[in-house]
């Protein structure tokens, strides 16, 4: 990050709606789970990883330079080494806590936060004990920071439409104990959205809210596929969006809120750079979009420098900075009464 995000934008009551736990370990975090899980995972247990690299020690340094990568590829596989050591309930508690740390000290009064439980059934690790780490981090930080966070159960779209459905299932299971929503996220090109509409009826019918990337490494039939077919609420990432006049314009005449995320879109190459990332037209033509981070260590930013990134690169001014924070609000799944609540803060 360049520029120290301004003591306005630290000063907006902010919600973040597109961010993955996993995304949130930062160097220090990641090199002391590395010292506790220097063993590889079993190859036989586990077909997602690279078991040689899952017993390494990582560094701080060696973590930053995990975190150097230039193309989405890339930031799978620093995904995946991230993910492969967490294997405690203790571990999933220490990356919530400290993941709400952060985001208190940038003005989020509110989160919705993505957990790759589809990685954890592919690994064969028990999700029940693992969710109780994360609600024991979430319980204190709320406690402790005095934020709010909803938990939403993410799917892998390379996995299939069969792992997806059981996602979905996991999430029903938890909707009394703050998990709000399904969506799916992984490579698009490994799973159009109509293969997923099993997973997105079963989840809308049991009261479950619904997102999904769409349009990030894929061109607009991924958002209409994920509109038409899966009914999603909201969209993550919507990149090409741009590339369909009409789409755009159905988008905004239905509100459907956007999760967009500059740095992310820059950092894996889908966007070559910041400069022509799509966010002043969308705000432009009336889209309800939001900012967020997406998987903010490894792609070195926060939620306070993706609103400085919009007024510094894309000229939004203090007033559209509020409304861009009152969006958020506005597009999270909190209850009515607590949204007038903290609009009321503008």
């Amino acid at each position: 990050m360049t520029t120290q995000p301004s003591s306005f934008i630290l000063s907006l009551p902010k919600a973040e709606l597109h961010l993955h736990l996993e995304g949130t370990v930062d160097p220090a975090t990641l090199s002391e789970l590395s010292r506790r899980h220097c063993t590889p995972l079993a190859a036989d247990n586990n077909r997602y990883t690279n078991v040689e690299d899952s017993g390494r020690v990582l560094s701080e340094d060696d973590v930053r330079a995990l975190y150097s990568y230039t193309d989405f590829v890339g930031f799978l596989m620093a995904f995946k080494a991230v993910t492969e050591r967490l294997r405690t309930p203790e571990d999933y508690e220490l990356i919530t806590y400290r993941m709400m740390q952060k985001l208190a000290a940038q003005g989020v009064v509110h989160a919705e936060v993505f957990v790759s439980v589809g990685v954890l059934f592919w690994r064969g690790h028990p999700i029940d004990p693992l969710f109780e780490g994360m609600e024991a981090g979430r319980l204190r930080g709320e406690r402790d920071f005095g934020m709010t966070l909803y938990w939403i159960f993410d799917a892998v779209r390379n996995f299939g439409a069969e792992e997806a459905l059981k996602v979905a299932k996991k999430a029903v299971e938890y909707r009394e104990r703050n998990v709000i929503g399904f969506g799916i996220g992984g490579d698009e090109r490994r799973g159009a959205p109509e293969e997923f509409r099993d997973a997105y009826r079963y989840a809308r019918e049991h009261g479950l809210r619904t997102s999904c990337h769409a349009g990030e490494t894929t061109g607009p039939e991924s958002i209409s596929g994920a509109l038409d077919a899966l009914h999603t609420e909201r969209l993550g990432h919507a990149l090409s969006l741009q590339q369909s006049p009409e789409l755009l314009q159905r988008v905004v005449r239905e509100q459907v809120p956007l999760e967009l995320c500059i740095a992310s879109n820059q950092r894996t190459g889908c966007c070559p750079r910041i400069e022509d990332h799509p966010v002043r037209k969308y705000f432009d033509a009336g889209a309800m979009i939001t900012l967020n981070t997406d998987d903010p260590e490894m792609f070195q930013t926060s939620l306070a420098h993706e609103y400085q990134l919009a007024q510094d690169v894309h000229g939004f001014s203090e007033g559209e900075l509020r409304q861009l924070a009152m969006n958020s609000i506005r597009a999270s799944w909190l209850p009515d009464e607590r949204k007038s609540e903290l609009l009321k803060r503008y």
